[in-house]
């Protein structure tokens, strides 16, 4: 009796520091403070958090209250995907623009300038950019979010962008890996697959990979997609092969593995958000994001 509630809280404490919770609201929850004093380590931000520049930056700073270390997330873009002017709709051009226009240093200005604006608010990552080639025209989640068809563009422009948002003290969080861009689905409501010699992927969809791990990207973010080349089991999301082989020691990437959000449908629908979670721990990832769909405290207490 004396040794199970310091187990307890321990694991507690251990699951809290990899959730990567959202929440309501344009003010921090009672519950969302409280946790961070037990040890939660991150909390993402959308849309629905923020009201103006000055409001967010009032937010952040209370979850600073609590946890001085605090990462903060949020999922911008530009283009098409803003949470800063989610209102009005972004200022900055999307990835589809920038690799139209193919000037690798205007890329690396336009993520230097949204990052300094981030890094403002108090926001120090950001789940961008998106190095998915959009190799399937019939993609209905990627299309204008990748910066073209072609590797080598959506390489460079990836790196550029990678180099652009660090340079400002955000760091950046290059998704979907293994490649989200060669799909007909959405992971947002079922799971993916690609159906791709191992080979096609590596010379193909990885190349934008490559290049952010040359450029530092501080994270990676996982794909909820099953690519039976690389592994016939499970999605990548939730596979060793794909995060602990193919990301951690093909590729020599050492940074934050974050998952997309687990409460898509991709995962919540086949292996369920709790089995999930802990097959993605397993499986490597280093953050739990469950801030989209799922906002409060019952979501933390079934992951703990």
């Amino acid at each position: 009796m004396t040794t199970t509630a310091p187990r307890m809280d321990t694991l507690t404490r251990d699951a809290l520091t990899v959730l990567q919770p959202g929440f309501t609201g344009t003010t921090a929850p009672d519950w969302l403070l409280r946790r961070l004093g037990e040890g939660l380590a991150s909390v993402g931000l959308f849309g629905r958090n923020i009201a103006s520049p000055e409001q967010l930056a009032a937010l952040t700073a209370r979850l600073r209250q609590e946890r001085e270390d605090v990462l903060v997330a949020i999922d911008e873009e530009g283009g098409d995907v803003t949470r800063l002017e989610v209102r009005t709709g972004s200022s900055f051009p999307g990835n589809h623009a920038l690799g139209a226009v193919d000037d690798v240093d205007l890329t690396r200005r336009v993520a230097a300038e949204l990052g300094r604006r981030l890094a403002e608010c108090g926001v120090n990552l950001n789940w961008a950019p998106s190095a998915d080639i959009n190799s399937n025209a019939a993609n209905p989640v990627i299309g204008v979010r990748s910066f073209g068809a072609d590797p080598a563009l959506v390489a460079r422009h990836t790196a550029a962008y990678v180099e652009g948002l660090q340079s400002a003290g955000v760091a950046a969080c290059t998704k979907h890996f293994p490649g989200h861009g060669d799909t007909a689905v959405d992971s947002h409501h079922a799971l993916p697959r690609i159906d791709i010699d191992a080979e096609v992927l590596r010379e193909r969809e990885l190349a934008p990979f490559r290049a952010a791990v040359a450029a530092g990207s501080r994270a990676v973010m996982s794909a909820h997609i099953l690519v039976p080349a690389l592994d016939p089991e499970f999605p990548a999301t939730l596979s060793q092969r794909i995060l602990g082989g193919l990301l951690r020691r093909e590729l020599g990437y050492d940074g934050l593995i974050v998952t997309d959000g687990m409460e898509m449908r991709a995962i919540a629908a086949t292996y369920g958000i709790e089995r999930g979670s802990v097959l993605a721990v397993a499986a490597g990832a280093d953050a739990i994001c469950v801030g989209g769909g799922l906002a409060d405290d019952e979501t933390v207490r079934r992951l703990r």
